[in-house]
């Protein structure tokens, strides 16, 4: 599956031909670099590896400076390999820029979601609460009963609590290109996606 990396600019909107408003979410998609192409014979499976988002030298480590002087591009910032790559004619080095995509193509979109830090299980979970009258003045917002103790007498595992609420990876599928700049490496997709402004995601062709 073909993708490259990018980052979220934001949200606005956009209008189609007939005056329609279309939500959008604007991508800095690329330019991307090859850093490596890891081959069944030496790697033991067949992937492109790609780096995006420029950085100083002095920020590298040794292992990556090194890695991606033999590559021949520039410091990057993020690495990601992508797997079954539709395009088997690239070279270590080549930049691939947003136009991999073209509007009307569906794509798969995953970024780390928003950080929340620790939430109750209204805000995390979408409880309802207890009644606010026969005496429960302080259990508006608790969850309730968390196991009985006839049966299962016992805690079941995965049971929905209050904790650490986002900052975790998440994908979205099936999003539109509405339209594609690649002039600036732009990409218009319709809908949401995770993550804030300038965080880093992950685009992959449907």
């Amino acid at each position: 599956m073909a993708g490259l990396l990018g980052k979220k600019i934001g949200m606005t909107r956009i209008f189609d031909q007939d005056g329609n408003t279309i939500p959008v979410t604007v991508l800095e998609v690329g330019p991307c670099f090859v850093t490596q192409i890891k081959t069944v014979e030496k790697d033991g499976y067949e992937a492109v590896q790609i780096g995006f988002d420029e950085k100083k030298p002095k920020n590298l480590n040794k292992s990556i400076a090194g890695h991606l002087n033999k590559a021949g591009v520039k410091p990057l910032r993020r690495l990601k390999e992508f797997q079954n790559f539709t395009n088997t004619e690239l070279k270590v080095g080549d930049e691939i820029k947003a136009d991999l995509f073209k509007p009307g193509e569906l794509v798969k979109v995953t970024g780390t979601s928003k950080g929340r830090g620790f939430a109750g299980v209204v805000k995390r979970h979408h409880f309802r609460g207890g009644p606010v009258s026969h005496g429960q003045s302080d259990r508006l917002r608790a969850p309730g009963s968390l196991g009985q103790s006839s049966y299962p007498s016992r805690v079941y595992k995965g049971l929905r609590m209050a904790g650490q609420m986002g900052n975790k990876k998440n994908s979205v599928l099936n999003l539109r290109i509405v339209k594609v700049d690649p002039d600036q490496n732009l990409l218009f997709v319709k809908g949401a996606i995770p993550g804030a402004r300038n965080s880093y995601v992950e685009i992959y062709q449907s």
